[in-house]
This record gives structure tokens, C-alpha cells and sequence, in this order.
């Protein structure tokens, strides 16, 4: 006797009209499974070399994806089990990349800065094209205007936004509104924080206070009740603040010191005249601080980040501080940022790694930034184009290199939303015409 399970039924049922006897009593037996039913994937990366810092995978390999989530990686998977099969071979499929410090709180308000304003950016122009499939905005809300920041961005955008919340009240809506202490509230920050939005807000930002340290005690301490990271952005002090004091004595393990590599009044940098990484950035590094390139449109200089890879202080995340004043600088785009460290002699999967799993770690979502079976399918697939390049810092000199990331497919919740070569669909021959 022959069991036939209920899924089965219901299968046969809807083949009965089209089948004869005899293919059916072999549908039945499973002698004969139809095409559609034997595919269990929707979408195959097919022979591609696989980088995913997370889980040690560094080395060619298939991804198969289900729905919204990553179903199995591993050599060799049939090309039969996929409803759609692409060809990556010679590229390189990676977690999809994390920017960890952006501004796009887009707006239309000619009177503000960041927050609301033309400086920030919508996300979806800027990401997919890049391999970024999460941005994280750096602070350019506070808790008074986070609501519409989500309305107007976050509900809206396909790429997936995140944000470290302005400990000023009403973000970063002009230079003098970020002196105000009286508006550097941590209750309310943090009430916006654990009560509102756990899922989105994942840090605190300090950002362009003139005055003493203030601003970032008043950051770390909002960081403990609710138990986040701060992000600094420090400098404009005139004379400029101890920096050894900020990493060493106000920050904590966990804490963020982005833009790393800057050079300007107000802020100590990183590297001495002398061209010698200062010793206690080693030891802020060894006890935990974090730090961020946040290259922006004035914050990453040759004469800082050279001497500071060739000593061995390596940037702990690679972000790009997106905004208008940097996209078309020296910073350009995610995938041209990563490609100045890589030719900076950091290896490709140390690169991915800063620029993936780290800053997941990092804001405390680590469910995002690798591509574990049963995880996010948000993936992200390069090209490593060799030629004769430049780059460009923030003071616009250049530096030559002979390797550059192009994204050529970037995936998001599962969805191809950016395909540069037309790899993922038919030629347009192979189909018949259609209107």
C-alpha cells in the first residue's frame, strides 16, 4: 500500500487533469518529481569565492538563497535545486557591507545643517550600487525629531537604516544648536532609546561641541543607562582637548573615536609630526576603543592613514561618513573607500571584515554582516578590477593603486537590488518579445 502525505495530495490534485496514469502512479512513488518542486532555492550564486569573516569562509563556494534568508553555503550546490542560477565566478560574494557612519536624514529645511536638511542624503542612491545594504546615520537626529527622521527615511528607504541618536535634543540642526548643554538631555535620550526604538537606534553620537568634555560625559553617561555605544566626533576645541584624556579616561570599551585618520584645527591627530602613530592610540586600541575611518569630506588625510597602516594601527571599522559634501570628494562611495585600504597592502578579507562583521559586533547586531545558513540574505558581490587607479583623500591629493572594488550585485532581504552587468537576467534575445 502506497502512504501518500497530505502536501502530496494536494500536488497531484492540480497535476491530476494534465498527467497520465502511469506518470502519476510515478509522481506518487517519487520516481518522478516535476522541475518546480524539486527546486528548494530561489536564488544560486553559482562558483563564486566566498569571504565571510564570521563564520571562516574564505574560498570558493555557492550561496543559496529562500525567500529573505540565507539557506546554505557550501561547495557545489546543483544548479537544479534553483528557481534562478547566477554566474559569479571570477567575483567575490561577501555579507552585505555596513556603513557605519552616514547622514541621511534627508530634508528640505534650508535652515538646517544635517538634521532635515539638503547636506543629508537619501540612502537608496547611494548604497546598493556600493554593496552597502545597511547604513547606520551618525547622529544627525536627536531624541525631538528621531519620529521624523523614521517617517520621512527609515519607513521609506530599502536599504536598511539604523542610527546613533544626537545626545542634543534636536540633533544636528546647526553648529550653535549643538553648543546648547541645557539641550544634552541622557534621560530622554535614553527613555527614545529602550522604550521607543531598541530595534533602530543603536548608539549615541558627541559631534561638534566647542567646549570642554562636557558633551561626551553627558554621551557616555545616556551609553550606560542604555546600555549602547557612543560614537565621538571630536575636535573644535581651541586649544584642542586632550585626546589621550578621551580615549583612555572618558570613553569606554565599546566606545567610538570615528574619524580617525582626520588632520585638522582643534583635534590632536592620531599620527605625530614625525610621522609616528602616538603609543597610547596602540594602548586605546588594546583596551577596546573603537575606531572609526568615518572619511567624510575632510577626515581622512594620506599623511595620517599611510604611516599609520605601515605601523600596524589598522582602523577597527571603514565607513564613509556619507553627505554631499563627501560623495563626490575623495570619499566617493563605500566600495571606493574600501578600495584605498586595499591598496594599502590590507587584504581583501581584512578589508570585508572592517567593513561587515566588525561594525555588526559593533552596534550589537549580530544578526547582520555575515552569511550564516538561516541568517539575512543580505549579500553583496565585487569584482576586483586591476588596472591604474587613483585616490583621492579629503585634501584632494592622490594615491596610486593598482585595485579597485566594483560592486556588481547587491542583494537585499533576498532581492537583487542592484545588478551593474545584467548578470542575473536573460539576454534580451532569449526570450520572446512581449509588451
Amino acid at each position: 500500500m502506497i502512504m501518500i502525505k497530505g502536501w502530496w495530495l494536494n500536488a497531484v490534485s492540480k497535476l491530476r487533469g494534465s498527467l497520465t496514469l502511469g506518470m502519476l502512479f510515478l509522481l506518487m512513488s517519487g520516481c518522478l518529481v516535476p522541475a518546480a518542486m524539486a527546486q528548494q532555492f530561489d536564488l544560486l550564486l553559482d562558483n563564486g569565492h566566498v569571504i565571510d569573516p564570521k563564520n571562516g569562509i574564505d574560498g570558493r563556494m555557492d550561496v543559496a538563497i529562500a525567500g529573505d534568508s540565507i539557506a546554505r553555503v557550501s561547495e557545489d550546490i546543483p544548479a537544479s535545486s534553483a528557481g534562478r542560477v547566477v554566474d559569479v565566478s571570477g567575483l567575490y560574494v561577501t555579507p552585505g557591507i555596513i556603513d557605519m557612519h552616514a547622514h541621511v536624514f534627508h530634508g528640505t529645511n534650508a535652515q538646517s545643517y544635517i538634521a532635515d536638511a539638503y547636506v543629508s542624503l537619501p540612502p537608496d542612491g547611494f548604497t546598493f550600487r556600493a554593496g552597502v545594504t545597511t547604513v547606520v546615520d551618525a547622529g544627525s537626529a536627536g531624541w525631538k525629531n528621531f519620529r521624523t527622521f523614521k517617517e520621512q527615511t527609515i519607513d521609506r528607504a530599502k536599504t536598511r537604516v539604523l542610527a546613533f541618536l544626537n545626545i542634543v535634543g534636536v540633533g544636528m540642526l546647526g553648529r550653535y544648536e549643538e553648543q546648547n548643554v541645557a539641550d544634552m538631555n541622557p534621560k530622554m535620550t535614553t527613555l527614545m532609546i529602550r522604550e521607543l526604538f531598541p530595534d533602530l537606534i543603536v548608539g549615541i553620537k558627541s559631534a561638534h561641541y566647542w567646549g570642554d568634555f562636557t558633551q561626551v560625559e553627558k554621551a557616555v553617561e545616556a551609553g550606560r543607562q542604555a546600555d549602547v555605544p557612543v560614537m565621538v566626533d571630536f575636535g573644535e576645541h581651541d586649544p584642542p582637548l586632550s585626546l589621550e584624556t578621551l580615549l583612555m579616561d572618558k570613553l569606554r570599551p565599546g566606545d567610538i573615536f570615528t574619524h580617525t585618520y582626520s588632520y585638522t584645527r582643534g583635534r590632536e591627530a592620531v599620527v605625530d609630526e614625525n610621522f609616528k602613530v602616538k603609543p597610547y592610540i596602540f594602548d586605546a586600541q588594546d583596551r577596546g576603543i573603537v575606531f572609526d575611518v568615518g572619511h567624510g569630506g575632510g577626515s581622512l588625510i594620506w599623511h595620517q592613514v599611510i604611516p599609520s597602516m605601515e605601523q600596524g594601527f589598522y582602523p577597527d571599522v571603514i565607513s564613509s561618513d556619507l553627505h554631499t559634501s563627501s560623495m563626490n570628494g575623495g570619499m566617493k562611495n563605500m566600495a571606493n573607500l574600501m578600495s584605498k585600504f586595499l591598496n594599502m597592502d590590507m587584504p581583501l578579507e581584512e578589508v570585508i571584515l572592517r567593513s561587515t562583521w566588525t561594525p555588526a559586533q559593533v552596534i550589537g547586531r549580530e544578526d547582520l554582516g555575515h552569511l550564516s545558513e538561516g541568517g539575512v540574505a543580505d549579500v553583496a558581490v565585487f569584482n576586483v578590477k586591476e588596472g591604474e587607479f587613483g585616490f583621492l583623500d579629503a585634501r584632494g591629493r592622490t594615491m596610486k593603486g593598482n585595485e579597485k572594488l566594483e560592486a556588481e550585485l547587491t542583494i537585499r532581504d533576498g532581492r537583487i537590488v542592484w545588478d551593474l552587468n545584467g548578470r542575473a537576467v536573460p539576454l534580451w534575445d532569449e526570450e520572446p518579445r512581449r509588451y
